[in-house]
């Protein structure tokens, strides 16, 4: 499967990577962190065109939240399930159904390693973003091929 240098050159290098961002909100939208949606949209544009940009919630966010994200432009998922599951289903439908050149994961958890493996495995371009120092995942920064702090 060609990865994302290879489309690039393949067209002339004229190409813009498609980029999907997925935010893990109950474990990025936290007092100990500052997280500046614009931050996080500036991320995954250095990367290319936004195909996704979504942030992820459960049942109990407030209307206040939803309303921030949707002004910043993200498309906002509420679900009464698990969070990390639905993140983690959307991301890999994205990468396996060629819908995406590069992936932006915003989260902490750990959970996630695996949507980043996946996405390597496929030729897309990885990224894991952490919320704060304190709030860095080794595992998913090792796993990924680029790592970023919000606070940098």
């Amino acid at each position: 499967m060609p990865g994302l240098l290879d489309r690039f050159l393949a067209a002339g290098g004229t190409d813009r990577a498609r980029v999907g961002v997925f935010v893990d909100g109950p474990n990025t939208f936290r007092d100990e962190f500052d997280v500046d949606l614009d931050d996080v949209h500036a991320i995954g544009r250095e990367r290319g065109d936004l195909a996704y940009a979504r942030i992820y919630l459960n049942e109990h966010a407030t209307p206040g939240l939803v309303q921030a994200a949707e002004a910043h432009g993200f498309e906002v998922v509420v679900t009464s399930g698990d969070v990390d599951v639905r993140l983690a289903i959307d991301a890999t439908e994205a990468i396996v159904d060629d819908r995406i050149d590069a992936l932006v994961v915003l989260s902490r958890d750990t959970d996630f390693k695996p949507v980043l493996e996946t996405a390597g495995r496929y030729g897309v371009h990885t990224t894991a973003v952490a919320p704060g120092e304190h709030g860095r995942s080794d595992a998913l920064s090792n796993a990924a091929d680029d790592a970023r702090l919000l606070e940098d």
